[in-house]
């Protein structure tokens, strides 16, 4: 294991071993633990008691967060000359068509986000082994295959995040940036793990949000208690 610097000790000493936080302390406490140079992410993991093999138990959707990531969200809208103008006048970083298919099909993925147009989605499935993988595929249940091209847009700049359990049973997510204030890192907490809760699938037995930890890009993991996100 690498040696940890002085200020990573120091960040770890502050978070008691063992301890569960309620969500306003840990909200404040992740940003007093963090220790890059730079404006690091805040991120959240939710273990929920699914089993994601079994489709009935697959948890995934979009939640708009009320405060936003603090990225700079990079958007690239897939679509028809007629709709080209919606979608640059709402901040589509790239638009066009076939150029782009091109560009990604020779490799270039420099986005976070495709919006596009159904029209278009069937020119989009022989790139689904470059853009599956990177999370990339645009999605009608994540509001990203849609003919409200300027809507999809303006939304996921406003910090409209799509979210998916993982083969673990995990839900990871960026949730801010430690410049945020507490206050703003605990309601785009709160605003997730509310939107978890509503889509609880029924076939999920047991308890459902089994563990929540806050950290950011270079600090140690504070665990924080479910019943403290209501």
């Amino acid at each position: 294991m690498a040696k940890l610097t002085k200020k990573q000790k120091e960040a770890l000493s502050k978070v008691e071993k063992g301890r569960i936080y309620n969500l306003e302390e840990g909200s404040a406490l992740v940003k007093e633990v963090n220790t890059a140079k730079f404006d690091a992410s805040v991120d959240i993991a939710v273990r929920l008691g699914v089993d994601p093999r079994k489709a009935n138990q697959m948890v995934r959707g979009v939640v708009s967060l009320p405060h936003g990531t603090g990225k700079d969200v990079k958007v690239l809208a897939l679509v028809t000359p007629d709709k080209e103008a919606e979608a640059k006048a709402a901040g589509a970083d790239y638009v066009g068509l076939d150029e782009y298919l091109q560009k990604i099909k020779d490799g270039w993925t420099d986005v976070d986000v495709i919006v596009t147009m159904p029209a278009v989605m069937g020119k989009l499935g022989p790139l689904g082994r470059v853009l599956g993988p990177r999370g990339l595929m645009p999605n009608p249940k994540s509001g990203t295959v849609t003919m409200e091209i300027g809507k999809a847009v303006t939304e996921v700049k406003a910090g409209k995040i799509d979210f998916k359990v993982d083969k673990y049973g995990i839900i990871h997510a960026g949730i801010g940036k430690v410049s945020f204030d507490a206050a703003k890192i605990k309601e785009n907490a709160q605003e997730l793990i509310s939107t978890l809760i509503k889509m609880k699938p029924t076939a999920a037995k047991g308890t459902y949000v089994k563990s929540i930890y806050l950290s950011s890009t270079m600090s140690p993991g504070i665990a924080i208690d479910s019943k403290s996100v209501n």
